[in-house]
C-alpha cells in the first residue's frame, strides 16, 4: 500500500473490508481523526496489505466481520505492551468489539468512543472491567463542573466507590458536556450513550421529572440510562439529585457476582 495511504505514527486508522461501508467508514474518521484506508485500491490482496500496516497506528477500527479481522490478525500481535489496539465494528455499526489491545492497547477506550459515534453497542471482554459491577447513570445540567459531577456521583455511591464502576450512562443531549467528559477522563470511566429515542421506550423511572420531561422531552434520564446499561443489573440507588447533577447507581446481578458471593 503506497504511503498516502498509510497513516501516521501514532495516529488511528479505519480499514473498512467493503466499499459499501465507505459512509460509514468516512463518518468514523472525521469523528476519531483517524486516517481513512481503502485496501480495495491496494495492488495486494487485503491480508497481505494489512499486515503490511498493521504497525503503522496505535489503533485500528476494522469494519466487518470479527472473523475476517482475526484471520488477518494471524500471526500480527507481538506484545500486549506494543500491539496497537484492534475494534471490530460490524457493517451495521451494532456492536463494537475490543478485540485485541484492551487495556494496555487502549481498545476498550475506542471502542466506547466507536460506539458514542455510531450508536453501536460496546463490547469489552477484558476481566478487569468483567468484574467491576456498578454502572452510573448520570444527568445533569447544562455547565455543571467535573466536581459537581464527582460529589453527586460518590454522594450517590453511599459507601461504594468509583473504582467499582464499570460505566458512566447519559443521553445523547449530553454526549459533550464537557464536566461529563471531564470526570470520565479523570477517573478513567468509559461513557456510553443512548438515544433519546431509546429512552422514551423504555422509561424506567422511579421518580418522574417535571424539569427533565420539559428540557428533553424525558421522564428521567439516570435511571434509565443506567439500566439500560446493565441488561442484567437491579437499581441498587435510586436517582439521587445534588447540585444539578442526578446519579442512579445499578448493580449487575450476572453470574460472576453470583459466583464471588458463594466465595465469601
Amino acid at each position: 500500500m503506497d504511503k498516502s495511504r498509510t497513516p501516521p505514527p501514532n495516529n488511528l486508522a479505519i480499514w473498512p473490508v467493503r466499499r459499501e461501508t465507505g459512509a460509514l467508514a468516512q463518518a468514523l474518521a472525521t469523528g476519531l481523526g483517524a486516517t481513512l484506508m481503502q485496501p480495495w485500491l491496494a495492488d495486494k490482496r487485503q491480508a497481505e496489505a494489512f499486515a503490511g500496516a498493521f504497525g503503522t497506528a496505535r489503533g485500528w477500527v476494522f469494519i466487518g466481520a470479527a472473523g475476517i479481522a482475526t484471520r488477518f490478525l494471524s500471526a500480527l500481535p507481538q506484545s500486549k505492551h506494543t500491539d496497537p489496539a484492534v475494534v471490530v465494528l460490524d457493517d451495521h455499526a451494532r456492536f463494537a468489539v475490543a478485540l485485541l489491545g484492551g487495556h494496555e492497547g487502549g481498545a476498550n477506550a475506542l471502542a466506547y468512543q466507536v460506539a458514542r459515534l455510531t450508536g453501536a453497542v460496546p463490547v469489552v471482554t477484558t476481566a478487569t472491567e468483567a468484574v467491576k459491577p456498578l454502572t452510573l447513570g448520570i444527568g445533569c445540567r447544562r455547565g455543571v463542573s467535573a466536581e459537581q459531577i464527582e460529589r453527586a456521583a460518590r454522594h450517590a455511591l453511599s459507601g461504594r466507590t468509583l473504582s467499582e464502576v464499570r460505566e458512566v450512562a447519559t443521553v445523547d443531549l449530553k454526549a459533550n458536556e464537557a464536566g461529563l467528559l471531564t470526570f470520565c477522563d479523570q477517573h478513567g470511566l468509559p461513557l456510553r450513550i443512548f438515544a433519546a429515542a431509546d429512552l422514551q421506550a423504555r422509561p424506567f423511572v422511579t421518580q418522574p421529572s417535571t424539569w427533565v420531561q420539559q428540557s428533553v422531552g424525558l421522564s428521567g434520564v439516570c435511571e434509565p440510562c443506567a439500566l439500560l446499561a446493565s441488561v442484567r443489573g437491579r437499581l441498587l440507588v435510586p436517582k439521587q439529585a445534588l447540585s444539578g447533577v442526578a446519579v442512579a447507581v445499578v448493580e449487575d446481578q450476572g453470574p460472576h457476582v453470583n459466583a464471588e458471593r458463594q466465595d465469601n
